[in-house]
């Protein structure tokens, strides 16, 4: 069964748009202990909203997990994890996160519970709401 995440970028350090230039990319840099366990829930094939932070603070487009988690080359820590993405399809409609917090459906959600947190996955009744292809 896919499941299905959202990803937190800083537009200015890695973008969606240099997502789609490169093609792909290695989801890595994430320290927080929850993010990671997160992450090691990840499967190959599972759905992942990009989120950018700063600035934007919106849902910009969708990636497609493209390898199960591996151990990170840059850290000697086994809790320590990354794994493959590529583009999947830009939000025609972008969501911002001040649309996510006005709409009461989504108060149980991460995204607005613990805003700090990088990766976290997304309910599927959420995803449906706001990922529209």
């Amino acid at each position: 069964m896919t499941q299905t995440w959202l990803l937190k970028t800083e537009p200015k350090d890695y973008s969606y748009d240099d997502l789609e230039k490169d093609g792909k990319t290695v989801w890595d840099g994430v320290g927080n202990n929850t993010a990671l366990i997160h992450m090691r829930n990840v499967k190959t094939g599972d759905l992942a909203v990009i989120y950018h932070t700063g600035n934007q603070r919106r849902l910009v487009g969708v990636a497609r997990v493209t390898s199960d988690p591996y151990p990170d080359p840059e850290h000697d820590d086994p809790k320590r994890v990354v794994f493959d993405i590529e583009p999947d399809h830009r939000l025609d409609n972008p969501v911002e996160l001040s649309e996510i917090k006005a709409d009461g459906r989504f108060d149980d959600w991460d995204l607005v519970r613990n805003p700090r947190l990088s990766v976290m996955p997304v309910p599927a009744r959420h995803w449906k709401r706001l990922v529209k292809k």
